[in-house]
């Protein structure tokens, strides 16, 4: 059984395989061809995170299929208090078709596989985004035709992002350049695995090194989730890793810009540089409801 808990556990060809099924839904989508792949399945959400794009993509993503959706909030289930997971784990399992799982530890998400006998879609950890990350893959090849060959720049915090797109665009053919502050660098696994790849992967502290000759610049806020006590304390941490116009001129010409949203213009990325690529960003994140509908498909049909 396969599960989608982080990208590091996934091939290239496992990659590549949702990202065109991905393509294949979207068309099929655009085009009006209704195709019931998850008929009379049913997919667990369970949030212990806000959210506003990850469950309405998902909820949109499994309706489209065929099947349905069930909201589980950690405010009034037992999951928010103290049932064991691998007890959750086992009785959802008898439920469910599937489980996704939007939370703060990846120990959660990697113990309801663990114990659980339906496949497990990580919806975001502090350790990993791999679902944005597939929507980020499948924005670049939208736009500039394919990922192998192309580099990526990342500009701001080692978070889950930066831990995914890091392998992420590794495994898919890219090199990949990120630039982060002393103290906020990407996880040490992560970091351990880009070591396989070479000078494929560099990381610097200056911005203006990462983003030279880059054909992709992707940004994130610099306090994520339950972070905004750290906001001010970042803030100064991150000067001069804002996106803007000088930065941009060091990229290629047609660089595509990306970021997950939700996006503080005037911080991480101006305004309008925000506003110059916001058909990208916002593909960006119509791709998100795309992508996630083909891990769907993959895992649970």
């Amino acid at each position: 059984m396969k599960h989608l808990l982080k990208l590091l556990d996934w091939s290239g060809e496992d990659i590549n395989e949702v990202l065109n099924l991905a393509d294949q839904l979207k068309y099929e989508q655009k085009h009006g061809i209704a195709k019931k792949y998850l008929e009379g399945k049913t997919l667990g959400m369970i949030f212990e995170k806000a959210s506003t794009r990850t469950r309405v993509s998902f909820e949109v993503g499994m309706f489209q299929l065929g099947g349905s959706a069930l909201f589980l909030s950690s405010n009034n289930t037992q999951i928010g208090r103290g049932e064991p997971v691998e007890d959750t784990a086992r009785v959802l399992s008898r439920y469910l078709d599937g489980i996704m799982i939007r939370t703060f530890e990846q120990s959660e998400v990697e113990s309801l596989a663990q114990y659980g006998s339906i496949p497990i879609i990580n919806g975001l950890t502090d350790f990993c985004h791999p679902c944005q990350v597939l929507a980020d893959l499948m924005t670049i090849r939208e736009i500039k035709g394919r990922l192998d060959g192309l580099k990526m720049s990342f500009i701001g915090d080692g978070n889950n992002m930066m831990n995914s797109l890091i392998v992420g665009a590794l495994k898919s053919g890219m090199s990949i350049s990120v630039a982060c502050p002393e103290n906020y660098e990407p996880d040490a696994k992560v970091v351990e695995f880009a070591k396989e790849y070479g000078d494929k992967f560099k990381m610097f502290r200056t911005p203006k090194e990462a983003v030279v000759d880059a054909d992709v610049v992707i940004t994130d806020v610099w306090a994520s989730m339950g972070q905004e006590e750290e906001a001010q304390i970042r803030a100064k941490a991150f000067e001069g890793y804002q996106v803007n116009d000088e930065l941009m001129s060091l990229a290629k010409e047609d660089a595509v810009v990306l970021h997950c949203l939700p996006a503080h213009r005037g911080e991480e990325i101006t305004a309008e540089v925000f506003e110059a690529h916001a058909d990208e960003i916002f593909e960006e994140a119509e791709n998100r409801l795309h992508a996630q509908k083909a891990v769907m498909v993959y895992l649970m049909r």
